[in-house]
């Protein structure tokens, strides 16, 4: 099992191999702790991120609208039109 995050260490946890999941106030004590390491990104690593996930989203579709006209011209080809 992984060591916990050095922030959740002083939370309390369920018993290992018990079979219990964790009580809801753990729960969401080790969600807090998690959310407080969380940092949010600057205005140019937000536009940075914004405009390479579109670049890649329009890649991909552009390779598959391309492999879907291939496969639409084989099919036409076998099966005739």
């Amino acid at each position: 099992m992984a060591n916990p995050a050095p922030d959740t260490e002083g939370v309390a946890r369920s018993q290992a191999g018990s079979g219990q999941p964790p009580r809801p106030a753990t729960f969401l004590a080790q969600v807090m702790a998690e959310m407080r390491k969380v940092v949010q990104p600057t205005r140019q690593e937000l536009i940075t991120y914004t405009v390479v996930v579109m670049l890649f989203v329009s890649v991909i579709m552009a390779f598959i609208f391309g492999v879907d006209q291939l496969s639409k011209a084989l099919m036409d080809l076998i099966f005739g039109s």
